[in-house]
């Protein structure tokens, strides 16, 4: 099991967090009480370059749901960058990928 590090940086286009490791059960809640103290605005964009995560379980993908839900009441955009092979399936069985913003990397969520 890895632990979770979230490296948080300032983009253009507003913040960046970069998820390195697992993010499950135990790792989430350290995502979810970090983004109300994320500084979004109205016309920003929250990306999460998730390239470095090794696994994702449900709590995982609840705690990505939770930054979209944050974003969106600030009036900011989401997207997600380098997303792994397996994560991508999971959202797009579920019907995330259709609300998500998916980009090839953080360079290009970050442009876009």
């Amino acid at each position: 099991m890895s632990p979770l590090k979230i490296i948080v940086k300032d983009a253009a286009t507003g913040p960046l967090l970069e998820l390195v490791g697992e993010l499950d059960y135990s790792t989430a809640p350290e995502l979810r009480e970090l983004l109300p103290t994320l500084p979004l605005q109205p016309g920003r964009r929250l990306v999460l370059d998730l390239s470095g995560m090794e696994f994702c379980d449900s709590s995982g993908i609840t705690a990505l749901i939770a930054a979209r839900h944050h974003a969106q009441a600030a009036g900011a955009d989401i997207a997600l960058a380098g997303v792994p092979a397996h994560t991508r399936r999971i959202l797009h069985i579920v019907g995330l990928d259709q609300i998500f913003a998916l980009h090839p990397d953080s360079d290009t969520a970050t442009r876009s």
